[in-house]
């Protein structure tokens, strides 16, 4: 499968997760239009149909043509069942992705 080169999905799931992080803080009963269309590309970038796995995939991917250089950071979203739990996706602790 073709994938993106990984500065652009790198920069895809940081988006994501900075705007997943900031509507759920904000409380946002919905996901925004913004987001809806980061989740559609990731899924698309990376041949998956849920966004939790399109950020699995693009993690991994990640982790194997960044090696120790460049860790994936995961974001911690407070509030537990926030938007975010609503909408299934998947938040995470922030840690670096081991190589």
């Amino acid at each position: 499968m073709l994938m993106p080169l990984p500065a652009t999905l790198r920069r895809l799931v940081e988006e994501y997760e900075t705007l997943l992080a900031e509507e759920t803080l904000a409380g946002a009963s919905a996901p925004g239009a913004r987001l809806r269309d980061l989740a559609y590309t990731l899924c698309v970038s990376t041949g998956t149909r849920e966004v939790a796995d399109a950020l699995d995939t693009a993690r991994a991917y990640l982790a194997r043509t960044a090696g120790a250089s460049s860790p994936v950071r995961r974001v911690v979203v407070a509030g537990g069942a926030g938007p975010a739990a609503r909408r299934g996706t998947n938040a995470r602790a922030t840690e670096p992705t081991p190589s």
